[in-house]
Formats: structure tokens, C-alpha cells, sequence
């Protein structure tokens, strides 16, 4: 079963230096009904307008991806962390027990679009750790590039949390098909493009789940950017 969750159906927000929708309750948006899928409870695509800056703020007991797509941010955090995140990387933070940080966009002309993605972990109270991976577009190019998983598999974040995180580019008229196993769930994400995911038209901005689906086709009709999310 394919479950579409259409771009305009999402919460949204506007603070003049943060345009930001939300898949999934957050913040100031709050759906009884969209209160996360298995795992994974946040995905907010967002647009930090120049100079734009997440204050220092807590967070703990989440694993926190931060996917680049476009623009640079800029990263500091209590564990002494500092770093630059550009397109192509990919960034964890496993909050554990606590930690806090601020992440700005320092350019004064270009904006930085980004997804923030929040995944629960298998238990509470970790120590905080951070990591981040560079990926170019070739190694994401009309194939599944392994971004996160629980064992750091090919080089991959390693997540607190039996879930898989691909990320693709797809060319149009290219075709992928992701076995997904019994038991097992997933969920699409599109950043841009236009693809058929299982036969469901989907377009830049729309997420779906699929449940009691085994192998899932992905077609792009137009260039396409999106992340894909296998999840117990």
C-alpha cells in the first residue's frame, strides 16, 4: 500500500529569515494524524535566507540528519564541533543525552535549502556524537547511494536506529526498483523532479510511505533529487 503525502498538504511556516514546511507535526504545526511514519518522525524542508541563523538550542534522545541541497550552513554545537555543511554532505548528530547548537547561514547572498531529518533512536540516553560525509553527485547519480545506516555500511553515517537512508539523482527516463523485506516499510522524499514511485505520480516536495509493498519501482519522468528511507 502507497500512501501520498502531497507537498501543499504539509505545515508551513514563514519567519522572514526561515521558510520551512513540515511533513510531520513540528513546532507550531500539530497534526494528530501526521505525527511521524515508524521512525522517522521529522522532515522539514527548509530555506535559510542570508544571514539566517538557528540560535544555540537543546536537543536529546533523537538522531538529527542534516541533508544539504543547496547553499552552505554553518554548524557549531557543545561537543567543541564546528564545520561547514555544502551540498552533497551529510550530517548526524546523535543528541543522546543532551547537547546544544546553532547552525547559521553566514553568505550574505545566497540563500541555503536544506532538509532536517529526525529519526528515533533504539534507546535513550547515548553519548552525543556528531559525524559528516561528503558525497559528489556521480556517486548519487541513477543509482541508491547508502547515506545513513545502523552499522555504517559503505561508508555510511552510522545511525543509532535499524533504518537505511539513500539518497539518488535520477536522470528522466531512468528507472530504479529497491527490494524492500517483509516486515519492512519505506518512505520517499522528493527535493525536486518528477518520478513514479510505484506507480504514484510524485512530485518536488511530496513524500510517500509504502507498506506490504515488495519490490518499489522509481521512474523518473523529469530530472529528479530525492532521499529514500527504509525503516523497520
Amino acid at each position: 500500500m502507497i500512501t501520498v503525502r502531497r507537498a501543499d498538504q504539509r505545515g508551513h511556516a514563514s519567519y522572514g529569515w526561515l521558510d520551512t514546511y513540515h511533513t510531520f507535526s513540528f513546532s507550531n504545526y500539530y497534526d494528530v494524524n501526521q505525527m511521524g511514519f515508524r521512525t522517522l518522525r521529522v522532515i522539514n524542508e527548509d530555506r535559510v535566507a542570508p544571514g539566517g541563523e538557528f540560535s544555540m538550542h537543546p536537543h536529546r534522545d533523537m538522531e538529527i540528519i542534516t541533508y544539504i541541497l543547496d547553499g552552505e550552513l554553518t554548524h557549531k554545537d557543545s561537543m567543541g564541533n564546528g564545520s561547514v555543511i555544502r551540498r552533497g554532505e551529510v550530517q548526524r548528530m546523535s543528541a543522546g543525552t543532551g547537547v546544544m547548537h546553532s547552525e547559521a547561514n553566514k553568505s550574505a547572498s545566497a540563500p541555503v535549502h536544506l532538509f532536517q531529518i529526525w529519526i528515533l533512536p533504539d534507546q535513550r540516553g547515548l553519548k552525543p556524537e556528531y559525524e559528516q560525509i561528503a558525497y559528489t553527485d556521480d556517486d548519487r547519480k541513477n543509482r541508491l547511494c547508502l547515506v545513513a545506516s545502523p552499522d555504517g555500511a559503505q561508508g555510511s553515517l552510522r545511525i543509532h536506529q535499524k533504518a537505511l537512508l539513500y539518497s539518488s539523482i535520477l536522470d528522466a527516463g531512468q528507472e530504479l526498483t529497491y527490494e524492500l523485506a517483509p516486515s519492512r516499510h519505506a518512505w520517499i522524499q522528493l527535493a525536486s523532479g518528477e518520478l513514479l514511485f510505484g506507480g504514484q505520480q510524485l512530485n518536488a516536495g511530496d513524500g510517500a510511505s509504502a507498506s506490504q509493498e515488495n519490490n518499489l519501482t522509481i521512474a523518473a519522468v523529469k530530472p529528479t533529487e530525492f532521499l529514500l528511507f527504509d525503516l523497520a
